[in-house]
């Protein structure tokens, strides 16, 4: 078995792609106007719109209300993607911060309140967990 996406439920796709590719750098396919994905090379965001609940079971999902789940993504250094996402991310939950697991991350929200982490593994064991 592979692990291959996470999908955000929402009420504005054109919004929260927007935002993924902007805070990402990675762009958007589109299937259609209620759905879209951004793949990198280890995993898709796929962000859908509430149309699309139904079709798997009416009300099994709903947007805006994760209280649970953290996305997170790798990238080559935290400290300057917080720099550079600083006057267009409107909520960030924590600055550049060395965790005791060896990464330092950045904890911020998108439009719709879903956590998404930023982080750079920093000492040697995360170092060499994370190696590409």
């Amino acid at each position: 078995m592979d692990f291959v996406s996470v999908r955000i439920i929402t009420g504005d796709v054109a919004r929260l792609v927007d935002f993924y590719e902007r805070a990402t750098g990675v762009p958007a396919g589109w299937s259609n106007e209620d759905f879209a994905e951004l793949r990198t090379s280890s995993a898709t965001l796929a962000i859908g719109s509430t149309r699309t609940v139904p079709l798997f079971a009416p009300g099994s999902a709903r947007p805006a209300d994760n209280h649970s789940v953290i996305l997170e993504f790798l990238v080559d250094d935290v400290d300057s993607v917080h720099n550079n996402l600083t006057g267009f991310v409107k909520d960030f939950v924590n600055e550049p911060t060395t965790m005791p697991w060896g990464n330092r991350a950045l904890l911020f929200r998108d439009p719709d309140g879903n956590l998404v982490n930023f982080f750079t593994p920093v000492t040697p064991s995360a170092i060499e967990k994370f190696a590409r």
